[in-house]
């Protein structure tokens, strides 16, 4: 193991020292004021290194880190496109960071024309009346669609309407989030090519329906062709219709949710608007609705009077505050940024070049890797593993053995209707070369699975951790170098 590989406590010698903190200038009985129970009984247990350790250490740590400015990322359901530069500089622009959210809205008219801009931007890209850019996330923001979705029925007078429609191949966020927003969850079947079974969803449709949830394209990638219908009947049932972004990048420049039916919806401006997203944030999951909706959005909103000024407003009618001010701000500039330059004119060639780069992928390796359902799909697609099953090597042999190639794997065991579930979604930001070097090492892995199995169940050999009891660290995980010490 090279000196940089260690962990930082195993660098540390005792005496050495990187920086000195400066002399107290308090006074020595400044601490006699404080609670017994807040004071150290002991030196904290910190490592003794020089600067020039920690430099490298870190700079070691991070040059070891995966994401997708260092490589093809074909997490599927994810949208791992690449985040534009300019994004991140617009974000950075001084004269919106050193804003304070409870300056006056006179002087901060530019933050608030960007938020203003930005609702009426993915207002007309999603078919709906309003957005509110308030939600901290994807999850929050479907939490936030559900909370609209109940306030409806019960501002109708029909608290009875509990019950969400959930398909069985939905984002496990779904169910949680109807769950958490007090509501009831009910499970529809999908059919072999996995779009809603709607046969089986009829049933369904009583007076305690409160809506659906689902994606279009569906998760395995597939369009729901019959969604017109299942619109029709879920608001004929007195229902609303929920659209979760997760899948909304193909649906770009062709379709609109509000076309389709759709009344609630949320958007993952960290997937389908370029804005980075992994390691648990930050995020933004702004929430559309139709125009029947838009008085229950949460507070607070921005408005533009007649004069041309921006103001935030709190109506009545609002299901309440669901974040601090108005959400994630810095991450709303890179979304903006994102659309703006792209304009009207390429915007709507994104999912069309996602579905594009995902169906090249797909045809070229349908060979090798067990295609369950044919035909088109959109931004992404399912394989069940390999085709040639007979030497065991299994989905996450062939994930693990993608790290020695220096690919990230793509989504694995999901969605539950496949065995062996291999999602991969391309996004439309890659390049026909990184398609063909993934697809030709695709091949090879299938080649060596047939060939050498035990070598490819034994992956990943060149990673600095190899084959971990990921069993064993998921119950029992070890987060400290106490911990660590105590286990060796």
């Amino acid at each position: 193991m090279k000196v940089y590989d260690k962990l930082i406590f195993e660098l540390s010698r005792p005496g050495r020292k990187g920086y000195e903190l400066p002399q107290n200038r308090f006074e020595k009985n400044a601490l006699k004021d404080l609670p017994a129970d807040l004071l150290r009984k002991e030196e904290p247990e910190l490592p003794e290194v020089s600067e020039l350790d920690v430099v490298r250490h870190f700079t070691n740590l991070s040059s070891k880190n995966f994401g997708v400015d260092t490589g093809f990322y074909p997490l599927g359901s994810c949208t791992m496109k690449y985040n534009p530069k300019i994004n991140e500089e617009v974000a950075a622009m001084p004269e919106f960071t050193a804003l304070h959210p409870l300056q006056p809205a006179d002087s901060a008219q530019g933050a608030l024309e960007l938020y203003y801009n930005l609702q009426k931007a993915l207002s007309n890209i999603a078919g709906l009346a309003e957005f509110t850019l308030n939600p901290y996330a994807g999850a929050h923001g479907e939490l936030t669609g559900l909370m609209v979705m109940r306030q409806y029925h019960i501002s109708r007078g029909d608290e009875k309407r509990r019950k969400v429609i959930v398909p069985d191949s939905a984002h496990g966020t779904n169910p949680a989030s109807a769950m958490v927003a007090g509501l009831e969850v009910v499970e529809v079947k999908s059919k072999p090519n996995g779009s809603i079974d709607v046969e089986d969803l009829k049933p369904l449709l009583d007076e305690n329906v409160a809506g659906i949830m689902m994606t279009n394209p569906n998760t395995l990638g597939m369009f729901e062709t019959e969604i017109m219908e299942i619109a029709k009947l879920v608001h004929e049932a007195g229902g609303l219709l929920y659209y979760d972004g997760a899948n909304l990048n193909p649906m770009l420049g062709k379709v609109r949710p509000g076309d389709m039916g759709f009344d609630i919806m949320h958007i993952n401006l960290h997937k389908t608007f370029s804005t980075p997203h992994g390691g648990g944030g930050p995020g933004s999951g702004p929430v559309g609705v139709a125009a029947h909706l838009v008085d229950l959005l949460p507070n607070p909103r921005v408005k533009k009077d007649a004069d041309g000024k921006f103001y935030v407003e709190s109506g009545e009618k609002s299901l309440g505050s669901i974040s601090s001010f108005l959400g994630n701000f810095g991450v709303m500039m890179k979304a903006y940024a994102y659309i703006l330059s792209l304009g009207k004119e390429n915007i709507k060639n994104v999912g069309p070049m996602a579905t594009l780069n995902a169906n090249y992928i797909k045809e070229s390796l349908k060979d090798d890797y067990l295609l369950p359902i044919e035909g088109a799909c959109k931004h992404e697609f399912v394989f069940d593993g390999l085709k040639d099953k007979s030497t065991g090597v299994t989905t996450l042999n062939v994930a693990k053995r993608l790290l020695d190639y220096g690919f990230h794997a793509p989504t694995i065991y999901f969605p539950l209707l496949f065995h062996e579930s291999m999602m991969i979604e391309p996004t439309e930001t890659e390049s026909k070369e990184t398609l063909d070097e993934f697809i030709e090492v695709m091949h090879k892995v299938a080649k060596e699975a047939k060939e050498d199995p035990e070598m490819v169940k034994s992956a990943p050999h060149t990673t600095l951790i190899s084959h971990p009891d990921e069993t064993t660290a998921a119950k029992k995980p070890i987060l400290s170098y106490r911990q660590l010490k105590a286990n060796s």
